[in-house]
């Protein structure tokens, strides 16, 4: 006798659910570790690639009305927007202090 029913929806919902909070995490672990280190060491370019992605994945998870997969992608947007926030913000700074910095070395240098 079986003691589970694999046709049941409910565990297959509760699988994927599962499944998709483990994917999910990686992103999260990622983000928290770009915060850490104030930065995003990932190219541009990933990020934008993600963004288109990931709102493409969520449009067609909401038309197919299909819950683990709108859950899966809802959230991923505001954390390739942050990564890309950092970036920007760290070029601003690198942009800021690059002419102090030339300056400082031209003058050291006598010219």
């Amino acid at each position: 006798m079986d003691w589970f029913d694999w046709s049941d929806s409910r565990f297959w919902l509760l699988l994927g659910l599962a499944g998709q909070v483990a994917f999910a995490s990686r992103f999260l672990l990622q983000w928290v570790a770009s915060e850490v280190a104030g930065e995003s060491r990932v190219p541009k370019s990933f990020w934008y690639l993600s963004i288109a992605g990931s709102l493409a994945l969520l449009a067609y998870a909401v038309h197919r009305r299909d819950p683990i997969f709108t859950l899966a992608y809802l959230p991923n947007t505001f954390v390739y927007l942050r990564n890309l926030m950092l970036i920007r913000r760290k070029e601003r700074e690198e942009a800021t202090a690059r002419p102090a910095t030339l300056g400082a070395e031209a003058a050291r240098a006598g010219g």
